[in-house]
């Protein structure tokens, strides 16, 4: 079972999981290409002796607080979590800058969010959706960029915090799946009479109404982690600073 452990004293976290124990193994030189040692380990106990002294805690990682830079199968990010030692909660970076390297576990007294920075449509999808279904009567061109053009224009005019989001639609943490509200459905049916005459409206209508709760009609929303720190508290801060003096005088002594 993984247990996060706090160093107070000079806030250092460290991560204790099963693979802390897992030996490593080195070639022996002068042997066959198959002869190897085993190194036993024991990361736990290193970091203990590090810290000999200060005073250690556990931590409870808070669940659903994991949010990532890029997709979660790629090594090589800079990811974030919240903990708690049960009376204050913290963010946790979890980073490595080179693959070969452990991960690196540090404290931000703080908190995250989340911040959109951009919301549009699936173009080169809704165009390749379009020729497929309109194969047998296909648009014309200056039809089909027009409707791209229409839908364009249906984002700028929506609240992301009115479109309900499609869960587990994205491999990527900070691209966010969301559907068409009823706002957005009636401006974007409503002016598509503008476009297209006839059978081919109640067509483009039936496609719509088809794709617009999942595929090539969700809007895709970016996000950016903003992380903002908390400035340590003057009380913290006055304790810290006499006890500097404290040991200043000792050694003075």
């Amino acid at each position: 079972m993984n247990q996060l452990v706090r160093c107070i004293n000079c806030n250092k976290i460290f991560l204790k999981t099963p693979f802390d124990l897992w030996p490593e193994y080195d070639s022996i030189s002068n042997r066959s290409p198959e002869s190897f040692r085993s190194i036993e380990k024991d990361d736990f106990q290193e970091f203990s002796r590090n810290h000999r002294g200060h005073r250690l805690e556990n931590m409870q990682i808070i669940e659903d607080s994991f949010i990532s830079e890029k997709a979660y199968a790629e090594p090589i990010k800079i990811s974030y979590f919240k903990a708690t030692n049960g009376k204050e909660s913290f963010v946790i970076k979890k980073f490595r800058e080179k693959i070969d390297q452990p991960l690196t576990y540090q404290l931000i007294a703080g908190d995250y969010f989340l911040k959109c920075v951009g919301i549009e449509i699936q173009p080169k999808e809704i165009a390749k959706q379009l020729e497929a279904e309109f194969k047998a009567a296909p648009l014309p061109q200056n039809e089909m960029v027009a409707f791209l053009s229409l839908y364009q224009q249906v984002v700028k005019i929506l609240d992301i915090k009115n479109l309900e989001r499609v869960p587990d639609e994205s491999p990527h943490p900070l691209e966010v799946y969301y559907k068409l509200n009823d706002v957005g459905l009636a401006y974007l049916l409503r002016n598509c009479r503008n476009i297209f005459k006839g059978e081919r409206y109640l067509d483009i209508e039936e496609f719509i109404h088809r794709h617009k709760d999942e595929g090539v009609l969700l809007l895709k929303a970016t996000y950016q982690i903003q992380v903002s720190e908390k400035a340590p508290s003057k009380k913290k801060a006055i304790s810290a600073q006499i006890s500097s003096k404290n040991k200043k005088m000792m050694e003075i002594e």
